[in-house]
């Protein structure tokens, strides 16, 4: 057996498993996971910051809900103050929390 016949056998061992594992999420009803389109996006304002990026935010609604800054926020040194208005996702499942996706201007 070649280098390469062993990678294709190798590929091949790969995608089966990984075709197996898809049916039985399937199967066991484990398909329907949570994607970012359904994440509940609300505006609201910083009300309070806390260590560690979380911050409380006050929305439209008047509903207060603990949210933390979003990886790209955090990389591109995003800077978002008390006052400040911004877009929080909030999961369907737990809306106590969220995740702050953008700084409104």
């Amino acid at each position: 057996m070649t280098r390469n016949d062993f990678l294709v056998v190798l590929y091949l061992n790969y995608e089966v498993r990984r075709a197996a594992l898809h049916v039985r999420r399937i199967l066991l009803g484990r398909d329907n996971y949570l994607s970012r389109d359904d994440l509940i996006k609300l505006t609201g304002t910083v009300t309070r910051t806390m260590g560690g990026g979380h911050m409380e935010v006050e929305t439209d609604e008047g509903v207060t809900l603990r949210a933390m800054l979003s990886g790209r926020l955090k990389r591109f040194k995003i800077k978002v103050l008390v006052g400040d208005r911004v877009e929080v996702a909030v999961s369907p499942y737990d809306t106590s929390h969220g995740l702050i996706t953008y700084r409104l201007k």
